[in-house]
């Protein structure tokens, strides 16, 4: 595909832009082993059009993502351009959902990784047994699972499940984060699979020492402190892309 022309021809620099960096994020997924077949979905606010996001394409493994493969589709579900591609709705009904009424949810992931899905599937959740797991204690939702996510009804409880907060875990499902940038959400996504892959790996040691609440509050208190400038996330997922790109650079297209 004439990827320049299509560019020149079809959509902003603004949206060129945001296809290129969610695009690299699949790549980024694909590589950390985050993928799950052709299933679960990253999507992405196009920030210069009101209510159209990107989502990838139903079919490809994340690892074949690329920029333009991308499907680019409003908050109805309906398509606003030209791919070939289907979209799945077990993917647009929770995303669109949220894009709609959460003005700064401008990225959205939803993955099926061994350990989120296995920590979701627990008594208790996540508990504040490790460094990253404090990082989030307090601040994660949690929704009942109701079967695979393409029935609209269901999305009133999990907005109501959600409230305040940006990362959820869905019960006997997975992770979901949510974020103002799309680094914010994939710093989010990394810290909680590093948490509940750490709990797993406690948990067949023996019992599990919980931190306490003042001393939880305190490491939050002070996260701010350990951060590389530049906003949440933004240095972390540089560093990502600049592995995918040793790898392979195809996705840019």
């Amino acid at each position: 595909m004439a990827t320049a022309a299509l560019r020149n021809a079809q959509m902003s620099e603004a949206e060129w832009e945001t296809r290129q960096e969610l695009a690299a994020c699949y790549r980024v997924f694909a590589m950390l082993g985050w993928s799950e077949m052709i299933y679960n979905h990253i999507t992405l606010k196009i920030p210069d059009e009101d209510g159209a996001f990107l989502i990838n394409p139903f079919g490809l493994h994340f690892s074949e993502v690329t920029a333009s493969s991308l499907v680019k589709i409003d908050i109805d579900g309906n398509k606003l351009d030209e791919s070939p591609y289907p979209v799945n709705r077990a993917g647009f009904v929770q995303h669109a959902l949220f894009h709609r009424y959460l003005p700064d949810a401008h990225c959205i992931m939803h993955t099926h990784t061994t350990a989120g899905m296995a920590v979701s599937s627990v008594e208790g959740g996540l508990r504040p047994t490790n460094f990253y797991a404090c990082n989030f204690a307090g601040q994660i939702a949690y929704h009942d699972f109701e079967g695979v996510t393409v029935r609209d009804e269901e999305g009133a409880r999990l907005l109501e499940h959600l409230g305040n907060k940006r990362v959820m875990l869905l019960k006997n499902h997975g992770i979901l984060v949510m974020g103002r940038t799309l680094p914010e959400a994939f710093i989010k996504h990394w810290s909680l699979q590093r948490a509940c892959e750490i709990q797993i790996a406690t948990a067949s040691m023996g019992k599990p020492l919980e931190v306490s609440p003042e001393v939880v509050a305190v490491h939050q208190r002070d996260l701010h402190m350990a951060q590389v400038p530049g906003g949440p996330g933004a240095a972390d997922f540089a560093a990502m892309v600049r592995l995918v790109d040793k790898i392979d650079t195809g996705w840019r297209n």
